[in-house]
Protein backbone atom coordinates (compact mmCIF):
# COMPACT_ATOMS: atom_id res chain seq x y z
CA UNK A 1 0.00 0.00 0.00
CA UNK A 2 1.49 3.33 -1.02
CA UNK A 3 1.46 6.36 1.22
CA UNK A 4 1.14 9.93 0.06
CA UNK A 5 3.65 12.54 1.11
CA UNK A 6 2.36 15.91 2.34
CA UNK A 7 2.66 17.59 -1.08
CA UNK A 8 0.76 14.76 -2.81
CA UNK A 9 -1.91 14.73 -0.10
CA UNK A 10 -2.43 18.50 -0.42
CA UNK A 11 -2.77 18.15 -4.18
CA UNK A 12 -5.15 15.21 -3.83
CA UNK A 13 -7.47 17.21 -1.61
CA UNK A 14 -7.43 20.28 -3.87
CA UNK A 15 -10.29 21.10 -6.19
CA UNK A 16 -11.03 23.66 -8.85
CA UNK A 17 -14.42 25.18 -8.19
CA UNK A 18 -16.68 28.16 -8.82
CA UNK A 19 -17.60 29.99 -5.60
CA UNK A 20 -18.76 33.38 -4.40
CA UNK A 21 -15.76 35.11 -2.85
CA UNK A 22 -15.18 38.40 -1.07
CA UNK A 23 -11.68 39.49 -0.05
CA UNK A 24 -11.01 42.17 2.57
CA UNK A 25 -7.56 43.18 3.88
CA UNK A 26 -7.21 42.91 7.67
CA UNK A 27 -5.67 45.68 9.75
CA UNK A 28 -2.60 44.84 11.86
CA UNK A 29 -4.81 44.66 14.99
CA UNK A 30 -7.32 42.34 13.28
CA UNK A 31 -4.52 40.17 11.90
CA UNK A 32 -2.95 39.77 15.37
CA UNK A 33 -6.22 38.48 16.85
CA UNK A 34 -7.10 34.79 16.73
CA UNK A 35 -10.82 35.42 17.31
CA UNK A 36 -13.27 33.92 14.84
CA UNK A 37 -14.18 36.64 12.34
CA UNK A 38 -17.75 37.94 12.29
CA UNK A 39 -19.25 39.51 9.20
CA UNK A 40 -21.16 42.78 9.16
CA UNK A 41 -23.98 40.99 7.34
CA UNK A 42 -26.39 39.25 9.74
CA UNK A 43 -27.57 37.04 6.85
CA UNK A 44 -24.07 35.74 6.18
CA UNK A 45 -23.48 35.06 9.88
CA UNK A 46 -26.82 33.22 10.04
CA UNK A 47 -25.88 31.12 7.01
CA UNK A 48 -22.52 30.26 8.53
CA UNK A 49 -24.03 29.34 11.91
CA UNK A 50 -26.68 27.16 10.22
CA UNK A 51 -24.01 25.00 8.63
CA UNK A 52 -21.82 24.86 11.71
CA UNK A 53 -24.71 23.74 13.91
CA UNK A 54 -25.89 21.21 11.31
CA UNK A 55 -22.41 19.73 11.09
CA UNK A 56 -22.02 19.58 14.88
CA UNK A 57 -25.36 17.76 15.25
CA UNK A 58 -24.64 15.03 12.68
CA UNK A 59 -23.33 12.58 15.27
CA UNK A 60 -26.53 13.03 17.31
CA UNK A 61 -28.65 12.26 14.26
CA UNK A 62 -26.63 9.09 13.66
CA UNK A 63 -27.22 8.01 17.28
CA UNK A 64 -30.95 8.67 16.98
CA UNK A 65 -31.02 6.77 13.69
CA UNK A 66 -29.67 3.67 15.45
CA UNK A 67 -32.47 3.78 18.05
CA UNK A 68 -35.52 5.24 16.32
CA UNK A 69 -35.76 5.16 12.52
CA UNK A 70 -39.07 7.05 12.38
CA UNK A 71 -37.77 9.95 14.46
CA UNK A 72 -34.56 9.92 12.42
CA UNK A 73 -36.53 10.14 9.15
CA UNK A 74 -38.57 13.03 10.50
CA UNK A 75 -35.45 14.91 11.65
CA UNK A 76 -33.80 14.35 8.26
CA UNK A 77 -36.90 15.84 6.61
CA UNK A 78 -36.69 18.88 8.89
CA UNK A 79 -32.98 19.16 8.12
CA UNK A 80 -33.77 19.15 4.38
CA UNK A 81 -36.19 22.05 4.92
CA UNK A 82 -33.51 23.99 6.78
CA UNK A 83 -31.06 23.29 3.92
CA UNK A 84 -33.56 24.67 1.41
CA UNK A 85 -34.05 27.80 3.52
CA UNK A 86 -30.28 28.21 3.78
CA UNK A 87 -30.04 28.10 -0.01
CA UNK A 88 -32.55 30.96 -0.20
CA UNK A 89 -30.45 32.95 2.27
CA UNK A 90 -27.33 32.07 0.26
CA UNK A 91 -28.84 33.42 -2.95
CA UNK A 92 -29.52 36.71 -1.14
CA UNK A 93 -26.00 36.78 0.32
CA UNK A 94 -24.42 35.93 -3.04
CA UNK A 95 -26.16 38.90 -4.59
CA UNK A 96 -24.23 41.07 -2.14
CA UNK A 97 -20.91 39.21 -2.46
CA UNK A 98 -20.81 39.00 -6.23
CA UNK A 99 -20.58 36.57 -9.11
CA UNK A 100 -19.18 33.09 -8.85
CA UNK A 101 -15.49 32.96 -9.69
CA UNK A 102 -12.96 30.19 -10.30
CA UNK A 103 -10.73 29.15 -7.40
CA UNK A 104 -8.45 26.29 -6.40
CA UNK A 105 -9.42 25.25 -2.90
CA UNK A 106 -8.04 22.92 -0.26
CA UNK A 107 -8.73 22.69 3.45
CA UNK A 108 -5.53 24.66 4.08
CA UNK A 109 -5.41 27.31 1.37
CA UNK A 110 -7.07 28.98 -1.59
CA UNK A 111 -5.87 30.31 -4.95
CA UNK A 112 -7.93 33.01 -6.65
CA UNK A 113 -7.72 35.96 -9.05
CA UNK A 114 -8.03 39.52 -7.80
CA UNK A 115 -7.85 42.93 -9.51
CA UNK A 116 -5.46 44.30 -6.85
CA UNK A 117 -2.07 43.05 -5.71
CA UNK A 118 -1.85 41.59 -2.21
CA UNK A 119 1.81 41.28 -1.20
CA UNK A 120 3.01 38.08 0.48
CA UNK A 121 2.60 38.30 4.24
CA UNK A 122 -0.54 40.44 4.12
CA UNK A 123 -3.51 39.17 6.12
CA UNK A 124 -6.98 38.85 4.61
CA UNK A 125 -10.54 38.13 5.57
CA UNK A 126 -11.92 35.67 3.01
CA UNK A 127 -15.67 35.23 2.76
CA UNK A 128 -16.67 32.09 0.86
CA UNK A 129 -20.07 30.82 -0.22
CA UNK A 130 -19.71 27.25 -1.49
CA UNK A 131 -22.49 25.98 -3.71
CA UNK A 132 -24.85 24.18 -4.02
CA UNK A 133 -24.75 23.52 -0.26
CA UNK A 134 -24.79 27.28 0.37
CA UNK A 135 -21.99 26.81 2.88
CA UNK A 136 -20.87 30.21 4.14
CA UNK A 137 -17.45 30.56 5.77
CA UNK A 138 -15.52 33.63 6.89
CA UNK A 139 -11.84 32.73 7.29
CA UNK A 140 -8.58 34.44 8.12
CA UNK A 141 -5.75 33.95 5.64
CA UNK A 142 -2.19 35.05 5.03
CA UNK A 143 -1.01 35.72 1.48
CA UNK A 144 1.85 33.38 0.58
CA UNK A 145 2.18 34.28 -3.12
CA UNK A 146 0.95 37.01 -5.47
CA UNK A 147 1.74 36.92 -9.22
CA UNK A 148 0.69 39.40 -11.90
CA UNK A 149 -1.23 37.81 -14.79
CA UNK A 150 -2.31 40.39 -17.31
CA UNK A 151 -4.54 42.95 -15.62
CA UNK A 152 -5.22 40.68 -12.61
CA UNK A 153 -3.24 38.95 -9.89
CA UNK A 154 -3.18 35.29 -8.94
CA UNK A 155 -3.10 35.09 -5.16
CA UNK A 156 -2.45 32.06 -2.98
CA UNK A 157 -3.49 32.49 0.64
CA UNK A 158 -3.11 30.06 3.52
CA UNK A 159 -5.95 29.83 6.05
CA UNK A 160 -5.04 30.81 9.62
CA UNK A 161 -6.75 30.24 12.97
CA UNK A 162 -9.31 28.01 11.29
CA UNK A 163 -11.47 26.06 13.74
CA UNK A 164 -11.65 22.27 13.57
CA UNK A 165 -15.31 22.50 12.55
CA UNK A 166 -14.52 24.95 9.73
CA UNK A 167 -11.68 22.70 8.51
CA UNK A 168 -13.92 19.62 8.63
CA UNK A 169 -16.68 21.45 6.73
CA UNK A 170 -14.17 22.44 4.04
CA UNK A 171 -12.78 18.90 3.86
CA UNK A 172 -16.28 17.40 3.57
CA UNK A 173 -17.19 19.88 0.81
CA UNK A 174 -13.99 19.07 -1.11
CA UNK A 175 -14.51 15.32 -0.79
CA UNK A 176 -18.12 15.67 -1.99
CA UNK A 177 -16.98 17.70 -5.01
CA UNK A 178 -14.29 15.13 -5.84
CA UNK A 179 -16.79 12.27 -5.54
CA UNK A 180 -19.21 14.15 -7.80
CA UNK A 181 -16.47 14.71 -10.41
CA UNK A 182 -15.49 11.01 -10.33
CA UNK A 183 -19.14 9.98 -10.68
CA UNK A 184 -19.62 12.28 -13.69
CA UNK A 185 -16.42 11.01 -15.32
CA UNK A 186 -17.48 7.40 -14.78
CA UNK A 187 -20.95 8.10 -16.27
CA UNK A 188 -19.37 9.80 -19.30
CA UNK A 189 -16.99 6.86 -19.80
CA UNK A 190 -19.86 4.39 -19.55
CA UNK A 191 -22.02 6.32 -22.03
CA UNK A 192 -19.06 6.69 -24.44
CA UNK A 193 -18.44 2.94 -24.26
CA UNK A 194 -22.05 2.14 -25.25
Amino acid sequence: MSTLNDADRREYYRIEDMIALEITPLSALEAASSEVLQDASPLFNLLSELHLSEFESQHLLRQISERDRTLSSYLKTLNKRVELLSQIVAQTVMGKIGELQPVKLSEGDIEFHHPLACPAGNHLSIKLVLMPQALGLLLRARVIDCRAQGDRYTIIAEFESITDTQRQLLARYILQKQAQARRLAREQNESAAE
